[in-house]
């Protein structure tokens, strides 16, 4: 069984492992080799997607040009992006050809070194994208392909972004809703009034950024993609408020913590490549935008999701793509009209932040496969051995091909 954890820019080694701690109890991990494969420039892949080294992350922040951070960018900006990328990597191909359709390809090459006749696999977030875009390249290699977490195949790349942000909104009001009911709310005790307390807090950062013991600063973006990697899960919504409550004092300690976790910087400073791998990538499925989009879809986004906003002009918003190597390698919308595929199983979370559940229900239609809903507030859930009834669901589905009925649903425990 092969799985995908997601980015793009996540190890599949790495979720091979926690894979087989989440399935520990199912008949999965008595049946099946659970295998994770790096994705062309991901992780221990080589070459690695490079763009940027540790020191200058860790004094800058991995900051890419794009329309939901605050910024000006330019199109020396996004030159020197793509020019840095190029450099460190080593090869404008390599970066060209990392694109979604050509890991399907390699994932394909693992199916056969496998020696399996046709593929079973897991994928969440990305990995959906990653398994649908097999699905509509190798109908007939497919016996088994479990989906957790859909990317929408739908929308286009604008359109997605401001359903993604969409749901952060909603799960940042779920989170100020918990906070307003607790004694010595950093946010207070009215929700009407919570978000402009929380502007109020971090839009002084874009001139004055918090500090932190390691004397690393905390911005306007670094806070922000903090609070958002905060919110994918409602375990963490908890740091998230104390985070926001240290920026009061002029501290970022928490928030720099949970922006380290989400980007996969360790103890000693060393940084995975999971962000750079997650830009190039990302660079070469979506649909590319002039600056004049990307100003209209940073309007979009703010409005969708006011807590981004760092209170100025939309004016400066750049697609950070523009001066990478290649091109979109995918049509949207994809994964569409597949014949010869069988039946799929797609799981999505009534709660989820970045992939919100409408993208699950979509993803499943348009696979003609089935649906299970799971009630809660995270995202993703088939690996980590949160509910014993989606473990159930899926081990029934890899092992025995068989799926839920329509309608099934389960809970995160």
């Amino acid at each position: 069984m092969v799985v995908n954890s997601g980015g793009p820019g996540g190890s599949g080694q790495l979720q091979s492992i926690i894979a087989s701690v989440g399935f520990k109890d199912t008949r999965i991990t008595k049946q099946y080799d659970i295998v994770g494969m790096d994705p062309r420039g991901v992780s221990a892949s080589s070459p690695a997607i490079d763009c940027i080294s540790d020191g200058q992350a860790d004094k800058t922040g991995f900051v890419f040009p794009a329309g939901v951070i605050q910024g000006n960018w330019t199109a020396a900006d996004t030159k020197k992006v793509a020019d840095e990328c190029v450099e460190r990597t080593g090869s404008k191909k390599m970066l060209a050809e990392s694109g979604t359709v050509n890991v399907a390809r390699d994932m394909d090459i693992l199916r056969s070194a496998l020696k399996d006749k046709k593929l079973t696999y897991v994928g969440q977030s990305y990995g959906t994208r990653l398994g649908a875009v097999y699905a509509e390249m190798f109908p007939s290699k497919v016996r088994a392909l479990v989906l957790d977490g859909a990317q929408d195949p739908t929308k286009g790349t604008a359109e997605r972004k401001v359903t993604q942000y969409k749901g952060f909104q909603r799960s940042f009001d779920l989170m100020v809703r918990a906070c307003t009911k607790q004694p010595n709310c950093v946010l207070g005790d009215q929700r009407d009034k919570a978000l402009q307390r929380f502007q109020k807090i971090v839009r002084p950062l874009i001139d004055s950024p918090a500090r932190t013991q390691s004397g690393r600063p905390v911005d306007f973006n670094t806070a922000i993609g903090a609070v958002i990697g905060g919110l994918y899960q409602s375990d963490t919504w908890s740091d998230v408020q104390a985070g926001i409550a240290e920026l009061k004092q002029g501290k970022g300690d928490t928030l720099l913590a949970l922006s380290d976790g989400f980007a996969e910087r360790g103890a000693k400073g060393v940084w995975s490549n999971y962000l750079e791998a997650n830009v190039v990538v990302n660079c070469m499925d979506e649909q590319r935008r002039t600056p004049k989009q990307e100003e209209l879809l940073r309007a979009k986004i703010w409005e969708a999701a006011p807590f981004l906003d760092p209170g100025e002009s939309v004016k400066g918003a750049r697609d950070g793509c523009e001066a990478m190597p290649g091109s979109t390698g995918l049509n949207y919308p994809y994964a569409q009209d597949i014949t010869g595929l069988p039946d799929t199983l797609t799981i999505s979370i009534t709660g989820d932040p970045t992939t919100p559940y409408e993208g699950g229900v979509n993803l499943s239609e348009s696979l003609n496969g089935s649906l299970l809903t799971v009630k809660g507030e995270q995202h993703t859930i088939a690996m980590s051995g949160a509910s014993t009834c989606v473990n159930r669901a899926v081990s029934d589905y890899v092992v025995d091909l068989k799926t839920p009925g329509e309608g099934s649903t389960c809970k995160i425990e």
